[in-house]
């Protein structure tokens, strides 16, 4: 398992909605935030595991690197969604429901071709390391959503910053996957 893999594919899935986040930490008591961000990274880390097992039963590993080809459709699709403002009740739900609905789509299909054709035991790993990755970045967050020069970068780069680990992630699942070399033996 590349945990620089697993980190920046972290960050590059989550870096819309670590602004996102910010303002909810304005909202909602820290350890509220947490919870609900926990509950939905670890729901959707899960979710992409489960779905890629499944495919990994039917197809031979270097086909499955062409999954490859999402988190790179992803950087390449422009898809700004904007979350829904409506308050809940619960802080927790809210956060939840705000991470789901904003995230799902990009974490299932960036983090589907990386945990494909991992063992339980590594996945078990990946899921314990990103749970408490999401609680640190969170805290960090918290301290360093007050600084102004922050802001104003992640706001005028983050998209392209975004973009680039997206597609860099795809390519990294077409090499290890196999599916170049396989494809290069073809030829």
């Amino acid at each position: 398992m590349n945990w620089w893999v697993i980190i920046a594919t972290f960050i590059a899935v989550n870096l819309d909605f670590f602004f996102i986040l910010l303002l909810l930490l304005r909202r909602f008591k820290l350890r509220d935030v947490i919870l609900g961000y926990l509950l939905g990274v670890l729901i959707l880390v899960a979710a992409s595991y489960f779905a890629g097992q499944i495919l990994a039963m039917f197809l031979p590993e270097w086909l499955l690197g062409i999954l490859g080809i999402l988190p790179i459709w992803m950087a390449l699709h422009d898809n700004d969604e904007d979350p829904s403002n409506e308050d809940r009740h619960n802080p927790i739900i809210t956060v939840l429901v705000t991470y789901l609905s904003v995230c799902a789509g990009c974490n299932l299909s960036i983090f589907l071709p990386i945990l494909t054709g991992v063992s339980f035991a590594h996945f078990l790993e990946v899921l314990l390391f990103v749970g408490i990755f999401t609680i640190i970045i969170v805290c960090l967050l918290k301290l360093v959503g007050e600084i102004p020069v922050v802001s104003r970068f992640m706001t005028k780069y983050s998209e392209i910053l975004m973009k680039v680990v997206y597609i860099g992630v795809g390519l990294y699942v077409f090499w290890d996957s196999g599916l170049i070399s396989h494809l290069i033996n073809l030829i």
